[in-house]
């Protein structure tokens, strides 16, 4: 439905992340990978859904010049907020099992930004989602880091995998946001464009 609203349009989606292509292809829309690497730094002032919403539209910048009229560039960031701090992606095992170990039995917010930008028209929407982790662990946390290697997750972990499933006791919000794409707001999104075109 989407796409035939689409068909004239056509979407680039800057990201490299395998979830975030799935996603697009779940709502059954054409696209194509571009990305372009900036540094993903952010004012230390920021704070929740304005870090997301800042390297969101930063991911845009490089774009904006070479943007055709009929093409439509999506960018995202996604970070776990907990105890009043961002938390990226680790850089390397420890930091994942410190960052592991500090949601472990607390609750946390998921934060997704997506700017979708035209040549002429931008929009930045975000989403929240609140996870719950029983108490892991040292063992369970281990286990998960050396198996499943998440060290491109913000927060250093996938809820779609095995520490989701075993770990989740509550979730308040959209879990596709957690796996890192907000796919209503985009869905919602892309639709007003294509019926303002």
């Amino acid at each position: 439905m989407l796409k035939e609203k689409l068909k004239d349009r056509h979407i680039i989606l800057a990201s490299g992340s395998p979830r975030r292509q799935q996603f697009f292809r779940d709502l059954d829309l054409d696209f194509e990978v571009r990305i372009k690497s900036i540094k993903e730094e952010y004012p230390k002032t920021l704070l929740h859904y304005q870090i997301t919403d800042y390297l969101a539209e930063l991911k845009s910048l490089p774009f904006i010049e070479a943007l055709k009229p009929h093409e439509i560039l999506v960018t995202s960031d996604t970070i776990v907020w907990h105890k009043s701090k961002a938390l990226g992606k680790p850089k390397n095992n420890d930091e994942a099992f410190e960052m592991l170990n500090s949601l472990s039995n607390t609750t946390h917010e998921v934060i997704t930004s997506v700017c979708i930008r035209t040549k002429n028209f931008q929009k930045t929407v975000n989403a929240v989602t609140k996870v719950t982790f029983k108490k892991f662990t040292d063992d369970e946390l281990w286990h998960y880091i050396l198996t499943y290697a998440p060290l491109d997750k913000a927060g250093a972990y996938g809820i779609q995998e095995w520490i989701g499933q075993i770990g989740v006791t509550s979730i308040e919000g959209s879990f596709f946001n957690v796996v890192g794409m907000p796919t209503h707001l985009v869905y919602e999104t892309l639709n007003s464009i294509a019926e303002d075109f």
